[in-house]
């Protein structure tokens, strides 16, 4: 008889202790577990990867060269695996031509349609094929912004802020003020150009051809000797104040230095399409009465309606010529009946608000992982097991119906759904539950139930166990009363419009409401109106590229709302999702700056005194401490010839990333390199005589982070994480009142044990004199607020409206809140917390 179970033997990834478990197949089951405790290192770095590492080596030598090397999982053994597919938790593509389109390849198909089914205007005798109809090739793409929709410019103002400097003063404030603007200015000089000046006295000529031509005549410039200083000869090319811009702003591959040529850019909608990204013969084409770039920018309930009656013909006719009309035809009716019934998918996710040409820079990953879903949904696989990461992320409760009903369905077509989830409103509903712990890293990494949830009710070691069937969160403080207010008025962006919203300062404000409500706009624009108040530049993008989740404008495009109350806010911390850094270089110890602390402890032991090393030698970035064979990586590449390429550790440092004699150093008896394989909580404890480091460290493990290593890399950690290491780095900082603290859904990613340290935190920050404001679903957090602004009442085109604003119990007593149900039951008659 066939077994219908999953079996891990001796499972030991990262701090999974020789687990063995059983899950059974064709079933929804849970992996629960405090943040760290190895559920997902159960979930996906063993069961799922042993499934990848499977079909890796069951494909021909040469298919493998196009897959990504796979490592085996630390298991003895796994046997009654299926195949495996993989939804998790990331970010989207960086660019902007990546959209909701054509992730969920509905692009496609409304290109189709139109290329098919569309109307042509008279006399046209060729049909466009579906690439005519796509801004990211070059027989669509609008000729002038080449697909992009909008155009850069620079004008002499964006340039030269200041007209009444001179050049050797700063006139040209793109330029940078050290080696190369003092070059450029060099060079200006010895052209014969007056550049102590001002810039406004100069004929128009001369500022003309300095910010703008073309021109780069070789020179030699002989710069004024300085005493005591030696100079040599400069000889290089003169590069305009524009093309400077451009270039830096295009090539550049620091995100700090494209968002500083963004204050000398003005951005504005393409002048030839409008927009529309596409070239004018393409949107001359319509379906039901519009071009494509009108239907791409609808919301999708709205599209699924506009093509619901062709989807719905019973008779079509023949496809006729160009010329005619096609809306009724037989290729209409069939790509129509298609796209609505994909979409149909993603409204049930409560992703119907989103827009094809939403740009998925834009979207959370929760958002993401759920387009993800509906396309699997729509695949008809069956006999796989699907592995999610916390799918509930970014839903609000009213939308957690929804999704189970999609899990029940991906069971009912003959799948198995493995999900590691932190939600209690899934986690109840599941078929099965793995509970793994107690703790987090070192004190987890065993299986302390394997079962039917009920069953979990009598295992007195899960912490699960309190917030699935006991009491909850302990009673929440008396909240807090306003110190001031900020007063928004006329905020217009996306589904907002004309809004008018009140947020109060000096205590815990959560912002609440369905997923694309507005929530994240509103925080956006605040952020921008408080930003410009504060003269600070505009945010910089992600280390990976990516714009904030709400945030489809330009960076640096100005607020459009009037705020009242802003003398009142001396400092602005924005604390967000996205990755601190994105290449494993950068890593926790590096990013909170604890790891100076450290090289500092090494630089001052007597060994390297005597060998005269400073702090710089023990960093693995400098060329003097770091191994030569791996330039510090702590790998290299290996370059297989019937294999794709592939890393593997050092075979010189074997993983360290230092050289022999870097390592012969050691502080209190560790190297370097194993002061960044400690955790958290063991380096708080082994760093403890270090204030400079044990304040960062403790900050860490108060935010539910002891689990993570000190240099674990960037590329590793989870948008919940990278939030969090955010946080505590501010943490760690001198508290300063005044401070305005934003985030975005910041519970992403954690159990409802490490939400109640984190509470704690951030009334730490209130009573210290800040204000912070939330964008949360959490129940337990909304509840524990000392205000709440609820948006709503629908997403989309239906929400952008404050629907209630009060403290919790005002707003569960709103009666158009789709909140106010699910606040009231997270809230106890005498008003403390109870979990959902």
């Amino acid at each position: 008889m066939q077994d219908t179970f999953v079996r891990v033997r001796g499972a030991r990834e990262h701090n999974l202790r020789a687990v063995d478990v059983a899950v059974p197949r064709d079933a929804i089951a849970v992996f629960t577990g405090v943040s760290g405790s190895g559920k997902s290192s159960l979930a996906f770095g063993t069961i799922y990867a042993e499934a990848q590492r499977r079909y890796f080596e069951s494909v021909a030598p040469y298919a493998r060269r196009l897959i990504h090397q796979v490592g085996a999982p630390r298991v003895d053994e796994i046997t009654g695996l299926p195949p495996a597919v993989a939804l998790e938790q990331r970010r989207g593509a960086a660019t902007s031509r990546s959209s909701v389109g054509t992730v969920t390849t509905l692009s496609n198909l409304l290109r189709m349609l139109y290329s098919r089914a569309g109307s042509y205007p008279p006399g046209t005798t060729e049909r466009l094929d579906s690439d005519a109809f796509s801004p990211n090739t070059t027989a669509g793409a609008c000729p002038e912004c080449h697909g992009l929709g909008s155009v850069h410019r620079v004008t002499e103002d964006s340039l030269v802020p200041d007209p009444s400097l001179t050049i050797r003063q700063g006139a040209i404030a793109a330029w940078p003020g050290a080696w190369l603007g003092k070059n450029l200015r060099d060079i200006l000089a010895t052209l014969g150009y007056d550049i102590d000046r001002p810039w406004s006295e100069l004929p128009r000529s001369d500022r003309d051809w300095i910010l703008f031509t073309d021109e780069q005549p070789v020179v030699t410039v002989h710069p004024e000797r300085e005493p005591g200083r030696i100079q040599r000869p400069y000889q290089g090319k003169y590069q305009s104040a524009e093309r400077y811009v451009r270039h830096t702003f295009a090539d550049s591959a620091s995100a700090t230095q494209r968002t500083r040529m963004l204050r000398y850019l003005t951005t504005s909608v393409c002048p030839v399409c409008r927009g529309r990204r596409l070239r004018p013969e393409s949107l001359a084409v319509t379906f039901a009465g519009r071009e494509i770039a009108a239907l791409a920018a609808l919301p999708l309930e709205s599209l699924a309606a506009t093509l619901r009656p062709t989807a719905e013909l019973t008779d079509p006719a023949p496809t006729g010529g160009p010329e005619t009309p096609n809306e009724a035809s037989e290729a209409a009716v069939t790509i129509a009946a298609d796209l609505v019934a994909r979409i149909d998918v993603l409204d049930e996710l409560g992703l119907g608000y989103l827009s094809m040409d939403r740009a998925t820079p834009t979207l959370s990953a929760g958002e993401l992982q759920r387009l993800r879903l509906a396309t699997q949904l729509r695949s008809g696989l069956f006999g796989v097991v699907y592995v999610l990461d916390e799918p509930s992320a970014g839903l609000h409760p009213a939308d957690t119906e929804s999704l189970l009903a999609v899990l029940d369905r991906l069971k009912a077509a003959g799948n198995s759904v493995f999900v590691v989830e932190h939600e209690m409103a899934v986690v109840s509903r599941a078929d099965w539950i793995v509970d793994v712990g107690p703790a987090a890293g070192e004190h987890g990494g065993r299986v302390l139930y394997s079962g039917p949830v009920d069953g979990l009710a009598g295992v007195d070691e899960s912490v699960t166990r309190r917030y699935l069937f006991g009491a909850g969160p302990p009673p929440r403080p008396a909240p807090r009363d306003p110190a001031g207010w900020l007063r928004l008025r006329d905020v217009t962006r996306h589904n907002l419009d004309r809004l008018t919203a009140e947020i109060p300062l000096g205590v815990l404000t959560a912002v609440t409401g369905v997923s694309g409500s507005g929530k994240s706009t509103l925080l956006a624009v605040l952020a921008e109106a408080v930003r410009a108040h504060l003269g600070g530049e505009p945010e910089p993008e992600g280390e990976d590229g990516a714009e904030p989740a709400g945030a489809a404008e330009p960076a640096g495009a100005g607020p459009t709302a009037r705020v009242e109350g802003l003398d009142a806010v001396g400092r602005l911390v924005r604390v967000d999702q996205r990755p601190i850094g994105r290449t494993p270089r950068s890593n926790l110890a590096t990013y909170t700056g604890l790891f100076d602390a450290v090289r500092a402890a090494f630089a001052g032991t007597d060994e390297a005194r005597a060998r005269g090393w400073n702090a710089g030698r023990f960093s693995f970035n400098v060329p003097a401490g770091r191994c030569d064979t791996c330039q510090g990586e702590g790998f290299v590449a290996v370059e297989l010839l019937f294999l794709p390429g592939t890393y593997a550790p050092c075979p010189t440092c074997h993983g360290a990333r230092y050289n022999e004699e870097t390592l012969q150093v050691r502080y209190r008896g560790r190297t370097v390199a194993e002061v960044l394989e400690l955790t958290v909580e063991e380096a708080e404890r082994f760093l403890a005589d270090l204030p400079a480091a044990a304040r960062g460290l403790r900050a860490l493990r108060e935010v539910g982070l002891g689990y993570l290593r000190l240099g674990q890399p960037a590329t590793e950690l989870s948008g919940g994480e990278a939030q969090r290491i955010k946080l505590a780095t501010e943490l760690q900082r001198v508290r300063r009142g005044n401070t305005l603290y934003l985030l975005d859904e910041p519970t992403t990613g954690l159990h409802p044990a490490d939400v109640e340290r984190l509470m704690d935190q951030l009334r730490g920050l209130v009573a210290a004199g800040s204000s912070v404001v939330v964008v949360e679903h959490d129940m337990a957090v909304v509840a524990g607020a000392d205000w709440i602004v609820d948006l709503g009442p629908g997403a989309g085109n239906r929400g952008g409206t404050v629907v209630a604003a009060g403290r919790p119990e005002t707003v569960a007593a709103a009666a158009d809140s789709r909140t106010a149900s699910y606040l009231t039951a997270a809230l106890r008659p005498d008003g403390t917390v109870r979990d959902t």
